[in-house]
């Protein structure tokens, strides 16, 4: 009963900021899409931060819980946003910055909830549910800046993968790209090093290191504060 009650409190805590973190990282894809040139994700109503339009019930309900009861491991997806390249103006170079688009996003969320923990931090008192809206605040932070970072990974489907696909000569680009076919054992192997702990200990350095950015980019907001 315990672990069904910190399951709950974990829910609870997380929900609005991972699915606005997922909504904002989807949208901002398809919003980069029609910029260059594809209207695809924008012809079929995805250009929106209404979360129900981005969760595939599988990927985004199922396995996270499934995954966080059995091994502590909450790994999950979205429905991705489609993305015609060959709209693009110019696909090989565009789809780097769509790809972009995503992490992008979910560094501009964390920067938001950062704002808010350190605005929550000096009003707590005043409000009934200051706690509770910190410890959302201070989620909101660690979701997306753990979004940023795993994204960028630089292995296809992982938007760090068409990033790099984009950069790549064409020779190369079209080899790197043909990663994506095996794209259900990139996510077993993710979620292995997960469960293992290697992955979190290849990425901490790096995620502290966009922590610090995001706290350091508040500066002026807390100086005036006081």
């Amino acid at each position: 009963m315990s672990d069904f009650n910190t399951i709950v409190q974990t829910v609870a805590v997380y929900l609005v900021p991972v699915l606005f973190a997922i909504s904002l990282h989807e949208a901002a894809h398809g919003y980069a899409a029609r910029y260059f040139g594809d209207p695809t994700a924008s012809n079929e109503g995805r250009l929106s931060l209404n979360p129900i339009r981005h969760i595939d019930p599988f990927g985004t309900v199922l396995l996270p819980l499934f995954l966080y009861w059995s091994i502590g491991v909450p790994f999950g997806y979205a429905k991705p946003v489609p993305v015609d390249f060959g709209r693009l103006r110019n696909p090989k170079k565009q789809m780097a910055w769509v790809a972009f688009a995503g992490p992008a996003a979910n560094f501009a969320m964390a920067f938001g909830w950062m704002v808010a923990y350190i605005l929550l931090s000096t009003m707590a008192p005043a409000f009934a549910m200051g706690k509770y809206l910190i410890a959302v605040s201070l989620a909101g932070v660690s979701v997306n800046v753990v979004m940023f970072v795993f994204n960028l990974i630089p292995v296809p489907p992982l938007d760090g993968g068409r990033i790099v696909t984009g950069m790549l000569p064409d020779a190369l680009s079209r080899k790197y790209a043909s990663i994506d076919r095996y794209t259900p054992f990139v996510f077993a192997l993710l979620i292995f090093l997960s469960y293992k702990g290697y992955l979190g200990l290849a990425l901490s350095g790096v995620l502290q290191q966009a922590t610090s950015i995001l706290y350091a980019m508040t500066l002026p907001l807390r100086m005036l504060l006081g």
